[in-house]
């Protein structure tokens, strides 16, 4: 057990800390997905090389959307949550010096977004879940998945945006 959560428990953790508000949260998952891993490991059966991972993983996953939906934590937002959104387009110049982003500024900035945008960005670019997926797993349309996805990608983008006019302007 102690092996399995000194390999395991940093990418769970980053797993769960995409998925959750605050790390205090992702580690009450980990917590909770370590322990159903342990219940089920008799039954995991290896069917490619590096499948206990990706299981390992599903099962993170499937916790926090889980504890989502129990909590009724998950909404589906249609309102941008203030006026950052609305600035002016970025100048191509500024777009064509984007800054490398680092993990924790990528992490940062999904976790402002609204619960909605960021489970199902979540699914679809990391999962790589369809929204066909995304819609029975979350119990929702697949044209709101889609639009949840869109607004998200938006969101990001102005986020990056509103970082590059910050580096520019200092």
């Amino acid at each position: 057990m102690e092996e399995l959560y000194d390999n395991y428990a940093p990418v769970l953790l980053g797993v769960a800390l995409r998925y959750c508000d605050c790390k205090e949260d992702a580690e009450d998952q980990l917590h909770e997905s370590l322990l159903k891993i342990l219940k089920g490991i008799n039954g995991f059966k290896p069917s490619f090389e590096g499948a206990f991972e990706v299981w390992m993983r599903r099962v993170t996953v499937n916790q926090c959307l889980s504890s989502m939906t129990k909590k009724r934590d998950f909404r589906l937002t249609e309102r941008i949550i203030d006026n950052e959104f609305f600035e002016p387009p970025v100048d191509d110049q500024i777009i064509d010096n984007l800054p490398d982003l680092n993990p924790e500024q990528i992490i940062e900035m999904m976790h402002s977004l609204p619960t909605g945008y960021r489970t199902v960005l979540n699914l679809y670019v990391f999962e790589q879940l369809q929204h066909k997926d995304i819609a029975q797993r979350l119990n929702i349309t697949e044209n709101t998945s889609k639009s949840q996805l869109m607004k998200a990608r938006n969101a990001m983008k102005k986020k990056v945006e509103m970082m590059i006019r910050k580096e520019a302007a200092g």
